[in-house]
């Protein structure tokens, strides 16, 4: 499926058919994990998970922002 990337406002969009993303379990307003694959050349988006209970949203998503800053270190790292 070809998609077009368009401007709206000061960011870029990919309008997504509403029948794909009902076969994943979405609808308007859901939120997504979005991934960028640099070796792959590729944007994978999935739903996002859940938050673990127990853990504070505030420090998850500080880990969140340092696995996103270091990725690529960590990758080299874990082979």
């Amino acid at each position: 499926m070809v998609r077009k990337i368009f401007k709206t406002g000061n960011s870029l969009v990919v309008s997504l058919p509403k029948k794909s993303i009902e076969l994943i379990g979405l609808q308007e307003g859901s939120e997504i994990s979005l991934t960028v694959d640099e070796n792959q050349g590729r944007i994978v988006i999935e739903p996002a998970k859940p938050p673990l209970a127990g853990i504070d949203a505030e420090f998850a998503q500080q880990l969140n922002d340092f696995i996103e800053q270091y990725r690529s270190a960590l990758e080299a790292l874990a082979k």
